[in-house]
């Protein structure tokens, strides 16, 4: 039995559609089960509730053998209470209930100089720290910054032409996109033969800097797309003024800060890994359809 938390977000549900063509059996743990599609429902276990929740952990965990571990964001919250205090109760159900595998979505910086003082980074790594002290094989799905993430800006990029962000315009660093993140996931979900605790870097095909990104959208989407960079004082009052705690929004401060540092020009790629999307795909794939319908 794999157990998938996070079945309707951005990874999860790439997740569950992949592991639905291999016939395994599936338990999923969603708040709502009416935002699980028909055809997904209808085909696995559902667990209703947080997976936060001790019970709730305790019930999706029992007879589990692989475990899909996502902390979903709350940008209210403390980062301690968005991936430590969230993740307790799990650690506490994966010895009870003997899980053997674990595959978590984590962020790279792992052994870095930046390891200590990368916000949500710091706080993901902490967070699988707790994980793997349960004992059970461990895979760290150790991403960069999305693609996806820029969907965000489908309306400034219709609008005004413009993308933003706080990282220097010219720094080449590797992306991916969630479509992928799944998919690696899932690989590993359904093969039952590793053991042991390792980060695993899932990165794209290529590494490319906000004004490569901005060219490529402006070629796909056949209008200017220029990238204006932003300070950090700017992107941490844009999250506090959506209601983001001080921690979570000095976190992404933090974060960004070690990216534009170097941070995820570290980890090298890892031919097995099949990220395949390329950022034009994506565009082509997404991004227009986001923006141009």
């Amino acid at each position: 039995m794999i157990v998938i938390t996070a079945p309707t977000g951005q990874i999860g549900r790439h997740v569950v559609q992949e592991l639905l063509a291999t016939d395994a059996p599936l338990r999923v743990v969603v708040r709502d089960a009416s935002k699980l599609p028909d055809e997904v429902r209808d085909r696995v276990e559902v667990v209703e509730g947080s997976h936060g929740d001790a019970v709730v952990i305790d019930r999706a965990l029992n007879g589990a053998d692989a475990l899909f571990w996502l902390a979903p964001m709350d940008a209210t919250r403390t980062l301690d209470e968005v991936y430590l205090d969230f993740t307790r109760p799990a650690a506490e159900a994966i010895r009870r209930c003997g899980v053997a595998r674990i595959v978590s979505v984590t962020a790279l910086g792992r052994g870095t100089r930046w390891e200590d003082r990368a916000g949500l980074v710091t706080a993901s790594i902490q967070m699988d720290d707790m994980l793997m002290a349960t004992g059970a094989a461990f895979r760290g799905l150790a991403m960069p910054s999305f693609m996806d993430n820029i969907l965000r800006q489908a309306a400034s990029i219709r609008d005004k032409g413009l993308m933003f962000g706080p990282v220097d315009a010219v720094r080449k660093a590797p992306t991916t996109c969630t479509r992928d993140m799944g998919m690696v996931a899932a690989e590993l979900l359904a093969d039952g033969s590793w053991t042991g605790q390792q980060e695993v870097p899932v990165l794209g095909p290529e590494d490319l800097s906000m004004n490569d990104m901005a060219a490529i959208a402006s070629d796909v989407l056949g209008r200017e797309v220029r990238y204006v960079r932003t300070s950090y004082e700017d992107l941490k009052q844009q999250f506090l003024v959506y209601g983001a705690s001080e921690s979570f929004a000095q976190g992404y401060v933090d974060m960004f800060r070690a990216k534009d540092e170097g941070m995820d020009n570290i980890a090298e790629r890892d031919a097995t890994i099949h990220t395949q999307t390329s950022f034009r795909q994506w565009c082509e794939e997404e991004l227009k359809s986001a923006v141009v319908g």
